[in-house]
């Protein structure tokens, strides 16, 4: 009798736990798909799911990397797109022969003419060969997009500093994935792929901009999520903005950072 009531519950336990993953499996199907515009009945045909437009524009990149419909910002002939930040003069930086310029200590940030939301933005630069300092002062520098939210450039090779402040870094907010630096002396990467934040009508921030970053081929900020502005001392602020240009850092410490071939496609 006990053998024969063992069984009985022993099926009627497998019995619950066969509708238990049965229950699951419909919930589950039932929540794959959750964008809206996949209601009703389903489509049974192929065709039905194809779509021919809106039909993306053709880009192309030439021999150097640069794709067909960017802006070039800098590619060694001049500083046309370039004005110091403090009072809009002419950039004071050292324009060298080989196609890239150097930060002139002491002359201050320089930034576009132009101003720019969201942005895939493209730089390349590099720490002088002989070094001097250690620590923050060593070859520092950095992009600003939106002239707001920075992304750090520091020589950290055998060079270590707080985290979120070491290249790579969104300064003082996400510590970069990785530290992908070239040999000091030789020429890194960045990509950038900016979206900037939104803001409503009565100035609240609605959308958070983010900041995917690769150096060298390498992801070290992978889509995120700014928490506001760059501060040196303090916390983030989300003091409504629209459009504005990209800077590029004087840490007036005799940085002695260069860039070349920036260039920027507008996103918005």
């Amino acid at each position: 009798m006990k053998k024969i009531f063992f069984i009985l519950i022993a099926a009627l336990t497998v019995s619950n736990a066969c509708k238990q993953v049965k229950t699951k499996s419909a919930e589950d199907t039932e929540q794959t798909v959750a964008a809206e515009k996949y209601v009703g009945e389903e489509p049974t045909k192929p065709e039905a799911t194809e779509v021919y437009e809106p039909v993306p524009p053709k880009v192309t990149v030439n021999g150097n990397g640069v794709p067909s419909d960017a802006i070039i910002l800098f590619d060694g002939s001049g500083f046309d797109e370039w004005v110091h930040v403090a009072d809009s003069t002419a950039v004071q930086w050292h324009l060298n022969k080989d196609g890239s310029m150097t930060v002139k200590d002491q002359a201050g940030f320089i930034q576009t003419k132009r101003n720019f939301g969201s942005v895939q933005l493209h730089l390349e630069w590099k720490s002088p060969a002989e070094v001097k300092a250690d620590g923050q002062n060593r070859a520092n520098s950095g992009v600003f997009l939106q002239s707001r939210y920075e992304v750090q450039i520091l020589d950290n090779n055998d060079n270590d500093t707080y985290v979120n402040g070491q290249v790579g870094a969104i300064y003082k907010q996400s510590v970069p994935l990785a530290m992908a630096s070239r040999p000091t002396g030789e020429w890194n990467t960045y990509d950038i792929i900016f979206h900037a934040p939104e803001f409503g009508m009565s100035g609240k921030k609605m959308k958070s901009g983010t900041i995917t970053v690769i150096h060298n081929g390498v992801l070290i900020q992978d889509h995120y999520e700014l928490e506001g502005t760059t501060e040196y001392i303090g916390w983030p602020k989300n003091i409504p903005h629209g459009k504005a240009p990209i800077q590029l850092q004087d840490h007036r410490d005799n940085s002695r950072v260069s860039y070349r071939n920036i260039w920027v496609r507008e996103l918005d």
